[in-house]
């Protein structure tokens, strides 16, 4: 508790003096000096997809994908919502036909760690998609957030990735108390490369050692999970231990073009992050 408190308090006063655009970049004019961030309110728009690994899987296996037409998406602090901050959700809005959504009036002070877009129906697994990142930008979003993606997660991929893993392996991390990752709570995170292709061969870090034993990554066909590196669909998984809410930063190892991200992850939720270089949390 007392790192997260740091984090927040850092997240707060922000430590660099840059602003940030659409998506995370930097802001070229620097307006800082004219924002007030505790009373900046900022729209945020984007589109809702399936995983594109999730859709693959289930087409392969001729399952009906889930429909996200209709579907409320939330605005949210992952870890304000952890730690049931009353200000944690920040706004919502339905998706289009196109699966578009846009929210107006966010309130940038509420954004401490970072902000994400929740998605949860029948069908599909609770999951928060990181679109903004203090940690990789130092500072608060200044401007208004585009391209926004917030993937659903179908519960059959869920399951899939909780057989890779094994049920021993997640009750092992939990002690008994979950035998699902759904059940357990757990980040699941891409690592891609500049283009935006997946990258394989990543091995991600936390900032605490203690943490890395929970790190798995999915083999292609979804038949095992083992724990030296990304595979060629980029994809790792972290097993959270199914109690308290906790916070850590995550890195890729030996390569400082990817900076740290926050997670935040509780039980029941899946937290969606995809590690890119530079500055951008999508």
């Amino acid at each position: 508790m007392k790192r997260s408190n740091v984090l927040l308090c850092c997240a707060l006063v922000g430590l660099l003096p840059t602003a940030c655009s659409s998506g995370g970049a930097p802001d070229p004019g620097d307006r800082s000096t004219q924002v007030d961030l505790d009373h900046l309110t900022i729209a945020v728009s984007g589109h809702a997809e399936l995983i594109p690994e999730a859709a693959r899987l289930l087409d392969a296996q001729g399952q009906r994908l889930p429909a996200l037409d209709g579907l409320t998406v939330t605005l949210e602090e992952p870890w304000g919502m952890g730690v049931n901050d009353e200000h944690a959700v920040l706004g919502e809005a339905l998706l289009g036909e196109d699966h578009a959504f846009s929210v107006p009036g966010v309130l940038v002070r509420d954004i401490h760690l970072s902000l994400a877009a929740r998605l949860e129906h029948p069908g599909l697994v609770r999951s928060s998609t990181v679109i903004f990142d203090t940690s990789l930008t130092r500072t608060r979003p200044s401007t208004d957030i585009s391209g926004a993606r917030a993937w659903a997660l179908p519960e059959a991929f869920e399951q899939a990735l909780t057989r890779s893993i094994g049920e021993a392996a997640i009750r092992g991390h939990s002690d008994q108390r979950a035998g699902t990752l759904r059940d357990a709570g757990f980040v699941l995170g891409r690592v891609v490369d500049a283009s935006g292709a997946p990258l394989a061969g990543a091995v991600v870090v936390p900032d605490r050692e203690e943490l890395a034993s929970r790190i798995y990554y999915p083999s292609p066909d979804f038949q095992g999970a083992p724990q030296d590196g990304t595979s060629a669909t980029g994809l790792f998984v972290y097993v959270h231990p199914g109690t308290a809410p906790e916070s850590f930063l995550l890195s890729v190892k030996g390569n400082e073009e990817y900076g740290p991200r926050n997670v935040a992850v509780t039980p029941g939720t899946a937290l969606v992050l995809t590690l890119s270089p530079g500055n951008d949390a999508r």
